[in-house]
């Protein structure tokens, strides 16, 4: 076919060529009669990696895209890889899926790879949360594990998370050598599809149990809980697993007014009711939102389709519903959690909090006023979780958290965890409604006394090999001819996490970063604003992440100083101008 090169074509007559279902290839034979140059190239120019949220793509034809073929690939160099990792024992794997669509085939797919390889597969009988996910790995002291989900991605994508003995999705060296394993695969022939039916057994419902006890033994203060149990909660799986866990986790911490979004409580992978199911989306919360107005409720609150992440509304000082950032719901669980093991007495001195570079440095600031070690990590919940398996035993983890929503209360998993999310954050708005404070009102003791910090998150889509080699002309040019201002103020630090440096401008004096190596740049200017270009695991984008902070003599002027810092906000938009 013409203007396709001639990597591509190759990879193409491959497939053609190839042991690949006839469907797989009647379905390729029509694109390329069609003339779609473009779809081609995008589907075939390069196989699907592990990035930060593991293997994720559009379903469809090729090599770059998500189907039984990739997947079956990627299972059979992880099964490889887990052979040579564990040569004297029975390896044990768990498998689960959310709501997406062809989610339990794909499922279903991975089982047969594992199981053909001699690998014992626990296979949950239905979709299920990946925290849960997580967790099972720990409980059933298995090597690793397999969540197919996109997460938030809209419905033409899926995914495929890959987990590792400790709970935690793999990180290096394992990802590498995993890629290595799937790169060692020429031919479609050398993935054994062939499935030991004797090598599958199903899990559920004992599992959910045990998962939703740990979760609600997190509780700091079940009283508080019992004094508010008919607290008005407004709740929305937005289609995907949390419809039956949350409820029964709030349920068993003792709230009793938990009210559904009915018409999202239907799992389903077109996500009718939604444009994106993220909870980050002011749109994916409108029925819930609608719902709280109509009931009156304390709090709104709406998983992403495989429940790892959290967003929530609450009451402002007009009585309005007010969506809250994923650093400020962050910020408050911190400063809950903190303040309550405080209060309790159970802060021994070696507790901790962890947070990726990122996220608000607020947390750091509370976690210092309490004496608690604060760490930070790259972006990327999987290196909380490395972190949190590389100090167990010599620390205590009490909450970790990330500016996508994404949160984690106690150490019963280690990937972020939408369930104990929304008990925690339910207990601390009961809690605080004790004391006849909303989330709000603590949110604004918490800026005037720690100061206003502003974060905002721009994404700038680049789609395909074209847009994929544009990414990486922007973080070339920014790191070849680094901006010297922000919004007036002099950049005075760089860190560079690809080069592992960090470089005092006024100096030129460059000290090490202690961190893994990745495609990450910080400018932080005098009076501490911080912007980081990164760009994203999962999506053909780059992200520009903007933290700027002011101070507040009296909450009332929380308004004035914020709208001054969207203006700063807007300043630094404007110099980046990509």
């Amino acid at each position: 076919m013409k203007n396709l090169d001639e990597t591509v074509q190759k990879k193409i007559n491959s497939w053609l060529e190839g042991d690949y279902d006839e469907e797989t290839k009647s379905k390729l034979r029509k694109m390329i009669d069609e003339g779609q140059s473009d779809e081609l190239t995008d589907a075939f120019y390069k196989d699907l990696e592990f990035g930060t949220g593991g293997l994720r793509g559009i379903m469809g034809v090729g090599s770059n895209r998500v189907n039984k073929y990739t997947l079956g690939k990627a299972t059979q160099g992880l099964s490889n890889y887990l052979k040579k990792t564990y040569t004297d024992e029975q390896i044990k794997v768990v498998i689960a899926h959310d709501s997406r669509n062809n989610a339990e085939e794909f499922a279903s797919i991975v089982a047969d790879v594992f199981s053909a390889n001699g690998i014992k597969v626990y296979y949950f009988e239905s979709l299920r949360p990946t925290p849960e996910l997580s967790f099972a790995i720990r409980e059933l002291d298995c090597h690793s594990g397999v969540m197919l989900t996109a997460s938030h991605n809209p419905k033409e994508y899926s995914g495929y998370k890959a987990y590792w003995s400790d709970g935690c999705q793999v990180i290096k060296p394992h990802d590498k050598n995993i890629i290595a394993e799937v790169n060692r695969i020429e031919s479609v022939e050398q993935i054994n599809f062939n499935r030991n039916d004797e090598l599958v057994k199903v899990i559920g419902a004992e599992m959910d149990e045990m998962y939703i006890d740990r979760v609600v033994s997190e509780s700091v203060y079940p009283e508080a809980v019992k004094a508010q149990h008919d607290l008005k909660i407004v709740f929305s799986p937005i289609h995907g697993t949390a419809v039956d866990i949350v409820p029964k986790a709030l349920k068993r911490l003792g709230f009793t007014n938990v009210n559904l979004v009915e018409e999202q409580c239907t799992p389903d992978g077109n996500f009718p009711t939604v444009v994106y199911p993220n909870p980050e989306e002011k749109e994916a919360l409108s029925m819930a939102l609608q719902k709280a107005e109509d009931l009156d409720a304390d709090l709104v609150m709406a998983t992403d389709p495989d429940a790892d992440r959290v967003g929530i509304a609450v009451k402002n000082e007009a009585g309005e519903f007010e969506l809250l950032n994923g650093n400020q719901t962050g910020v408050l669980l911190f400063n809950y959690l903190l303040s309550a093991w405080e209060e309790k007495g159970i802060l021994q001195g070696n507790e901790y909090v962890v947070k990726t570079i990122v996220t608000s440095y607020l947390m750091d600031k509370i976690a210092r006023s309490k004496g608690v070690n604060c760490y930070n990590t790259l972006t990327g919940f999987k290196y909380i979780g490395s972190l949190m398996t590389e100090l167990q035993g010599r620390e205590k983890f009490i909450v970790g958290g990330e500016e996508s929503y994404g949160y984690l209360i106690g150490d019963h998993v280690r990937d972020k965890d939408a369930v104990v999310s929304c008990t925690m954050i339910a207990e601390m708005t009961a809690y605080y409604k004790n004391e006849g404070l909303s989330l709000y009102d603590v949110l604004l003791d918490i800026y005037e006394k720690y100061g206003l910090y502003k974060e905002e998150l721009i994404s700038v889509k680049k789609e395909g090999k074209s847009g994929a080699e544009e990414i990486q002309k922007i973080m070339d040019g920014l790191r070849h001819q680094a901006p010297e201002s922000f919004a007036g103020r002099n950049v005075v630090t760089v860190k560079d996490y690809m080069h592992l440096t960090e470089t005092d401008v006024e100096s030129g004096r460059v000290n090490s970063l202690d961190f893994p190596a990745s495609n990450v740049l910080q400018f932080i200017t005098e009076g501490d604003y911080i912007i980081s270009a990164r760009p994203s695991g999962t999506e053909p984008k780059i992200k520009f992440y903007i933290s700027v902070n002011g101070q507040l003599s009296d909450e009332s002027e929380y308004r004035q100083t914020s709208a001054e810092l969207d203006e700063v906000i807007g300043k630094i938009k404007s110099e980046l101008d990509f």
